[in-house]
């Protein structure tokens, strides 16, 4: 009978998290919803803000901006993508408080401080990553794409004894592919401009170190360009700016790291916590690796 009751005790405190979860759960999808039915209502001028970078680089080479759609149900899922990312972005806000209310009563006042920073400043860094992509990488990946049209000229070719129209081979977008490409580019930099929370998330946690993350500095350079080619379409230029600004992210993520080495050891330092001896080990065995 003992038993019985310590096992009823013990599962009473599982049950609560898990009700709490799904409340917390269902309230941040409510947030989703809400927001994705607003930004529905508005999706065609989100969509005409997300078509800038592309009118802009059309209007250099004097083309009209005129985007099409290839079958009867592509404006529809059109404004449902539109809905999804606006959704995602205005519901962002309330999801992460919902998700710090159920992780903070199981934190420490220390670990609280030391983890709100990081909630906080990982959808800032999604914003300025997905603003770089936006006002910088897309302009700069369609006029490298549009450069490939092929114009015709006034005069006329004879082939045959006939007079032949000279080849014209010019930009008549998708709406939805269009949109596909552009929403890849916001996602893929927003998530890259992730990397220094996370890495310095792992160092105050003693996950990573800034030693070791110098010493897999090779590798990380070989992940970087695998991920480039992964989330980017295959041109040089958008592959090129995406390493250059991870890897530029992974050396200010050791520096950052190494400012949490340096806090934790003045903390332990002042608590008479420190020894040398361990921070020589560590030392040698940096050497080593």
């Amino acid at each position: 009978m003992t038993d019985t009751n310590e096992l009823e005790d013990s599962s009473a405190p599982l049950i609560e998290h898990l009700t709490e979860l799904r409340s917390r759960l269902i309230k941040s999808a409510m947030a989703f919803l809400v927001g994705m039915i607003i930004c529905f209502t508005v999706a065609t001028p989100i969509f005409n803000f997300l078509t800038d970078p592309l009118c802009k680089v059309l209007a250099d080479r004097g083309q009209d901006c005129d985007l099409i759609f290839i079958s009867p149900q592509e404006g529809f899922f059109v404004a449902i993508k539109v809905s999804f990312l606006g959704g995602f972005i205005l519901g962002f806000p309330y999801i992460a408080n919902q998700m710090w209310r159920f992780v903070a009563p199981g934190l420490y006042k220390t670990e609280q401080g030391a983890f709100l920073p990081f909630l906080i400043a990982s959808p800032f860094m999604f914003i300025l990553g997905a603003s770089f992509a936006f006002y910088v990488v897309t302009p700069l990946a369609y006029d490298f794409f549009l450069g490939f049209q092929q114009f015709g000229t006034a005069g006329e070719a004879v082939e045959g004894g006939q007079n032949a129209a000279p080849l014209s081979v010019v930009f008549q977008g998708s709406a939805q592919e269009y949109l596909n490409l552009t929403i890849k580019f916001i996602v893929a930099f927003g998530l890259c401009f992730q990397l220094p929370v996370l890495l310095t998330l792992m160092g105050k946690a003693g996950l990573v170190s800034s030693d070791g993350l110098r010493t897999v500095r090779k590798y990380a350079v070989v992940g970087i360009l695998v991920l480039a080619a992964l989330v980017t379409p295959p041109d040089v230029i958008t592959q090129g700016i995406l390493f250059v600004v991870v890897y530029g992210l992974y050396e200010i993520s050791i520096l950052l790291v190494k400012r949490v080495e340096r806090k934790r050891e003045a903390k332990l330092r002042a608590e008479g916590l420190w020894f040398e001896d361990d921070d020589d080990e560590d030392e040698d065995e940096a050497r080593d690796k």
